[in-house]
């Protein structure tokens, strides 16, 4: 069983800067990518960026190419998102997520296994 914890997340200003680690325990084995996701109130989980366990292949939702880097320390077996020029539409609870397809797909359920969820807030 993986279980993935999620951290980092806080209070942001517009234009400023925050990052989200995620620290996965478990056999390695049953992943093939790590990600992230968004959920804004009143609005359904989004994909925002993945990564490859095994590779430097990595994936963005278009609304944070550019502002948004993913990366990943194999060693301490964590993720992160490091998020840049941040945007008060980018306030959501972000959830790290592992997943079994070596290419992922952007829907939720096509993900197996999900952290607590960590909330971002960007004010203006």
């Amino acid at each position: 069983q993986v279980r993935l914890v999620a951290s980092g997340g806080g209070l942001g200003q517009a234009g400023g800067s925050l990052t989200l680690s995620c620290a996965a325990s478990g056999p390695s084995s049953n992943y093939y990518t790590l990600g992230w996701f968004r959920q804004a109130p009143g609005k359904e989980r989004e994909f925002v960026a993945a990564i490859s366990w095994t590779s430097s292949d990595s994936w963005y939702t278009d609304s944070v190419k550019g502002r948004f880097v993913i990366s990943r320390d194999n060693a301490k077996n964590t993720i992160y998102l490091h998020m840049d020029r941040l945007k008060p539409e980018d306030t959501a609870v972000y959830y790290c997520a592992a997943g079994s397809e070596a290419i992922p797909t952007r829907s939720p359920a096509a993900w197996d296994y999900w952290g607590q969820g960590t909330q971002v807030t960007v004010s203006s």
